[in-house]
């Protein structure tokens, strides 16, 4: 890194709190603000509420409705989250300019690989596992692991394991 190393050192550091001050004043909650790590570019809605522990890598919520994660959730990069969606029902062709608001729901210990999507109307149970690159539009139970287009469950966690360590608290 030679000279430049201790300024990249600021300047990330800088910038992670740039981003963290941003997100507190953006969402509508925030369980342990103390606790949230921001480490990418992150924007998120006034209808957001976050819980304990929430880490991102670079999240983007498009929309307005309600979005609630949970505690411990990690995020990899470019992440998208979709609360509303045109209303294509309504009074005019292809859509009209009114919206459909779809509440997104992530539970505790949740984990995004990179380039994830959701889709409005979603809940994502505890412990699931996004894998990177794909595009969640149904429900995903507690413990799984998915992935793909649309995203499909191809794996489950080891529940006692998962369990064995929440109960001694080893959360990263």
């Amino acid at each position: 890194m030679g000279v430049l190393g201790p300024y990249w050192r600021w300047r990330t550091k800088w910038l992670r709190s740039r981003w963290k001050r941003r997100v507190l004043r953006t969402i509508a909650s925030c369980e342990d603000p103390s606790s949230l790590k921001v480490h990418g570019p992150t924007e998120l809605s006034a209808s957001t509420h976050l819980g304990r522990n929430v880490n991102f890598n670079g999240l983007r919520v498009n929309g307005t409705g309600t979005l609630r994660i949970g505690d411990n959730f990690h995020s990899g990069e470019d992440c998208l989250i979709v609360t509303q969606n045109h209303r294509y029902h309504g009074e005019a062709l292809p859509y009209d300019a009114n919206y459909d608001l779809l509440p997104v729901t992530v539970g505790d210990n949740v984990w995004f690989g990179s380039r994830v999507t959701v889709l409005g109307g979603v809940t994502i149970g505890e412990g699931a596992i996004v894998q990177a690159a794909s595009c969640v539009v149904k429900d995903v139970p507690a413990g799984a692991i998915v992935g793909g287009h649309p995203a499909s469950q191809f794996s489950e966690r080891d529940m006692a394991h998962y369990e064995r360590l929440k109960s001694e608290d080893r959360f990263h």
